[in-house]
């Protein structure tokens, strides 16, 4: 009896808002230490440096080559989503890490590299990061979207703040390869058992998003559609018929230019301070403080992105990341801890805010039932992004000797990106819920 009524759209409010915060939670955990698995080869990145004394563009190429082998993924992932739901993707990820992190102490060429802390590691945290739950994490909330996926995303900055320094004292302490163990053995144990909880959408439990009662329920309420170009909203899109629009290349166009300077100063960030006169502990340490403030920039973004549009957002975390780069080019004169913080600050409470909205534009924009082919194909164009501004960074770095043509180039990366997402405009389609009149 029980079950029945806890499955029903008709059941009591309490539960559906309870297991949509539920789904929150397991990806707060999942993408705590699933994300941070990857950003983890920013710490090990100059210890492999010093041992094999390898050039800083090949061996950064490591992390840019497992993205963009990872990017076949994307595509293949929405169709997993749509056909099997998103335990089996959550899996997957699980063993590619834990075999990517296992088989890394195994080293002693490049190309092991590649394929270990590259391909392996990289492809799994798609399934484990932002794509893998920018899937179906916008199916559980409309009115809240931006606040869900915010909170979800922020268990990145929980985590760095927590495993990133454990993980330094590792390497610190027993060397990398410990760490590298270490760090599988969490991955796997943590996250098997828990993502065996995890639902693509509320329909499959017979209940509605945001907690809602169907509209016809008794005592139910309905809500004002959010919908403002109703044309569009209505069409049923396949990936063939969203490819032909001007809307997904400019999320591409943005996708790309934001994932550019997000990774690309993630990898290169530790090196750049050590080398401008930061000991590695206070640099590793800044690496963390970037996830922590992303705590507070992604909750707090993603719900102001429900208040004010999904463009605003994405503006505001482009200019973090602009600061980011411009605070790190003047550190090269004055390395101060002033100028630090700030850009920690900056990078984490704006720059990171682009996660809280990253999965909700094409939703807005692309909803319905072929939405996993259309977000995983997109994903690809991110993960484009956030290959090649990592490796661009190191080769131009490589060519000559610095890095500020680099950090340049990602800032005008930020601005591009900024740019398209207001010419693709998701809140001409779909206005976020500050912007729809309440119910009477």
């Amino acid at each position: 009896m029980r079950r029945s009524v806890a499955n029903s759209p008709d059941s009591s409010r309490p539960f559906p808002v309870f297991y949509g915060w539920v789904v929150v939670a397991i990806a707060f955990v999942t993408m705590g230490i699933g994300v941070n698995a990857r950003t983890a080869f920013s710490l090990m990145f100059p210890p492999i440096l010093d041992e094999f004394g390898w050039p800083r563009g090949l061996t950064a190429g490591a992390f840019s080559f497992g993205f963009l082998a990872s990017a076949i993924l994307g595509p293949v992932l929405g169709r997993l989503i749509d056909q099997r739901g998103p335990r089996a993707v959550m899996l997957l990820g699980v063993v590619m890490v834990g075999a990517g992190l296992g088989l890394a102490p195994l080293v002693t060429a490049p190309w092991h590299l590649y394929l270990t802390l590259g391909v392996l590691v990289a492809g799994g945290t798609v399934c484990l990061g932002y794509t893998g739950h920018a899937l179906f994490l916008p199916n559980w909330f409309v009115r809240r979207r931006g606040l869900a996926i915010g909170i979800a995303f922020s268990g990145v900055g929980v985590g760095s703040i927590v495993i990133l320094p454990w993980l330094q004292r590792l390497i610190a302490g027993a060397g990398w390869r410990t760490a590298c163990l270490a760090m599988a053995a969490l991955v796997v144990a943590a996250l098997v058992p828990l993502n065996l909880l995890t639902r693509r959408r509320p329909e499959d439990m017979g209940l509605l998003p945001d907690g809602d009662r169907a509209p016809d329920s008794a005592g139910g309420r309905s809500h004002p559609s959010n919908v403002v170009d109703h044309a569009w909203a209505s069409t049923e899109w396949t990936l063939a018929r969203a490819m032909r629009t001007a809307r997904f290349w400019w999320v591409s166009v943005g996708f790309v230019g934001g994932l550019w300077a997000w990774y690309a100063v993630q990898v290169h960030q530790t090196k750049y301070l050590i080398e401008i006169g930061f000991a590695p502990s206070v640099a590793a340490y800044a690496l963390g403080l970037v996830g922590f403030g992303g705590i507070v920039g992604q909750i707090a973004l993603g719900h102001l992105s429900d208040r004010v549009g999904r463009e605003w957002v994405w503006t505001l975390a482009c200019a973090g990341f602009v600061a980011s780069y411009a605070l790190l080019l003047v550190m090269r004169q004055h390395p101060t801890p002033a100028l630090l913080y700030l850009m920690v600050a900056a990078q984490g409470m704006l720059g990171y805010g682009l996660a809280s909205v990253f999965g909700a534009i094409p939703a807005e924009l692309f909803q319905g039932k072929h939405y996993g082919m259309i977000f995983g194909t997109l994903s690809l164009t991110s993960i484009i992004g956030g290959a090649a501004g990592p490796w661009i960074t190191g080769a131009l770095h490589d060519r000559t000797g610095d890095y500020v043509v680099a950090f340049w180039l990602s800032i005008g990366a930020s601005l591009v990106s900024a740019i398209a997402i207001w010419l693709a405009a998701p809140g001409k389609v779909r206005a976020v819920a500050g912007r729809v009149p309440r119910s009477l």
